[in-house]
């Protein structure tokens, strides 16, 4: 990716050294961040680095179950609540910038867990923390349970009807990491994106 941008080879060395600088799972594989150490993150097992980067690459406010300063494995248990899990964030990225003009691929990856994991289907009480506008109850909820050494959490999709999504807490339990199916999403000028098998 950064190819196109250099100049000549030593112009491309620079780019990927002030890439490799910022590059937060390079970071935390090197013990460099707050929310992670690096006895948590994995290596040796086919595909480590997908897996340590769902950890390490953060979104600075934090996803529906995790803060800014330590990530989390998010999955669903179908290709469809998967893919509008995906196409919902993907959108709202295009509504801050007013810009509904895009196509991008998505390759499916496949993990396989055999842990015990908090279960929010069918429980009461929890309606907040599952609510598609807000994550403030989920994150709260998502510390509490890491510091309780929680694996992770099962829950109602909130973007997919009827879907079930998954949340690891540690590395260590995704296993068996392996590419599943692609799409092209496209936007053409409306939030609503046309979804083809790549």
């Amino acid at each position: 990716m950064l190819t196109p941008l250099a100049e000549n080879a030593d112009h491309l060395q620079d780019l990927f050294e002030l890439d490799n600088a910022t590059n937060t799972r390079l970071l935390g594989e090197r013990d460099g961040l707050l929310g992670i150490g690096i006895d948590e993150l994995v290596f040796g097992v086919p595909n480590f680095r997908l897996i340590n980067a769902a950890f390490t690459y953060a979104r600075p406010e934090g996803s529906r179950f995790n803060d800014g300063e330590r990530g989390a494995w998010y999955c669903s248990f179908t290709n469809k609540a998967a893919l509008q899990e995906v196409i919902f964030h993907k959108t709202i990225q295009y509504a801050e910038i007013d810009r509904f003009d895009d196509s991008v691929t998505y390759q499916a990856l496949i993990a396989d867990f055999n842990s015990s994991f908090h279960d929010l289907r069918e429980q009461q009480g929890f309606a907040k923390c599952l609510n598609g506008r807000s994550y403030i109850a989920s994150q709260t909820l998502g510390q509490t349970l890491l510091e309780q050494s929680s694996m992770g959490i099962i829950y109602p999709s909130a973007r997919h009807e009827g879907g079930t999504n998954l949340v690891c807490f540690r590395p260590a339990l995704v296993g068996n990491v392996r590419r599943g199916l692609s799409w092209r999403l496209t936007w053409s000028g409306s939030p609503a994106p046309r979804v083809t098998r790549d």
